[in-house]
């Protein structure tokens, strides 16, 4: 089954793309932790056979196989056999595993031998949706309008261009103002979400994020669907993620991803924005679904970066692109916003959004939005602790 844009696996179930491994070793995030610096769970203790990508964390790994399978266009069946049903092994070293690991290899060997060890050629250079690139242009195609295709990276802002800063305060100004914005310590909702082409029939949500880096949701579904519940969660320090019907199930997010939650959850209080990203540049502008945006780029703390689009003429944030490195390329995660609602105090807050990651896109609708209400750390914990024990529901 051919994937990419045509996608048909929703939400997290996408993420049983193991590309290049076996069997799984560990299944609940492996080798204890201090709270003060989690130890990776490695790619290798977590799964069998892995050859070409070792010393990266689990949670990176399933990344950077949901990058490959978009590259491809593929599914984790076509690479290996009986995915998708309880027959399948990991371990086993079909023909595409042993070609994908070689790939790694040779695009790995390209970039250190011509380009310094950076990373400019990837899966997505060549296949780009595709399980053999394409060799020969099409003449339609040199004659005809030119993609427009941005880069990812761009390292300073564009000549010419608003400032940063001046586009990010008039997103300010439009949700709030910095001083009201500055008061925000907790946010609080219950709501709805659905994955992608409706996979798990929707499901109730518990969403809380607490100043000035805690988040988690709960997306629990019908009993009728036999589904466990689905679980972000990051607490500060230590991330974890639970997913139904996927390899690992509950995991400890670790590496680049944990960079990645840790500036997710920052980003959730728009008054920290500014503090939270440097090097802040102006890109070129874009439009997304007819809205034309002014785009801003900053850097996060860890190795990430992030790309965020304005709405020119509301001023609002609509969309920002999180970057994680990986091993065969950046991991982008995207999250589109929209339905910008007073929730008190004349503050503005999106109560729509889209989270979208490289293996599946949850859509969320957001209800009984509350502000600086008093939430149990616990809610910010391992997800086995927030399932057995229902969420208290803001009020």
């Amino acid at each position: 089954m051919r994937v990419g844009s045509r996608r048909t696996i929703g939400g997290a179930a996408a993420v049983v793309v193991i590309g290049l491994v076996g069997g799984v070793a560990l299944a609940q995030g492996g080798a204890q932790s201090q709270p003060s610096s989690p130890a990776p769970l490695l790619a290798e203790q977590a799964f069998k056979n892995i050859q070409a990508l070792k010393g990266i964390s689990a949670a990176d790994f399933m990344g950077t196989m949901g990058l490959m399978t978009a590259a491809l266009g593929f599914d984790c069946s076509e690479c290996h056999n009986a995915a998708g049903t309880d027959k399948v092994d990991w371990a086993h070293d079909t023909p595409r595993k042993v070609i994908a690991r070689r790939m790694v290899v040779m695009v790995q060997k390209i970039n250190q031998e011509n380009f310094g060890g950076r990373q400019m050629v990837t899966c997505w250079t060549c296949h780009r949706n595709r399980d053999k690139p394409l060799v020969t242009p099409k003449i339609d195609f040199i004659y005809g309008a030119p993609p427009v295709e941005p880069d990812d990276l761009v390292p300073a802002s564009v000549p010419g261009l608003p400032a940063a800063n001046t586009i990010i305060d008039k997103y300010l100004n439009a949700i709030g103002g910095q001083q009201k914005l500055s008061t925000i310590t907790s946010i609080t909702a219950t709501g709805t979400s659905t994955g992608f082409g409706g996979f798990g029939g929707g499901a109730d949500v518990s969403f809380y994020a607490k100043a000035p880096d805690k988040r988690s949701w709960v997306s629990k579904f019908k009993a009728e669907t036999n589904r466990d519940a689905s679980v972000r969660s990051f607490n500060g320090t230590e991330g974890w993620v639970k997913t139904p019907l996927t390899v690992l199930g509950e995991y400890q997010v670790t590496g680049n991803e944990l960079d990645g939650a840790r500036l997710d959850a920052r980003l959730t209080f728009p008054g920290q924005l500014k503090s939270t990203l440097t090097n802040l540049r102006t890109l070129e502008p874009s439009t997304i679904e007819d809205t034309e945006c002014d785009v801003v780029q900053g850097n996060g703390p860890g190795r990430e970066f992030v790309t965020l689009y304005f709405d020119k003429k509301s001023g609002y944030l609509i969309r920002t692109i999180r970057y994680s490195p990986s091993p065969i390329g950046r991991m982008p995660t995207q999250t589109d916003y929209a339905d910008y609602k007073d929730v008190g105090n004349g503050i503005k807050l999106p109560t729509k959004f889209t989270f979208a990651w490289l293996d599946g896109r949850d859509a969320f609708t957001l209800t009984n939005v509350k502000l600086n209400q008093p939430i149990d750390d616990k809610q910010f914990g391992r997800p086995t602790s927030l399932v057995d024990e229902p969420a208290k529901r803001a009020k």
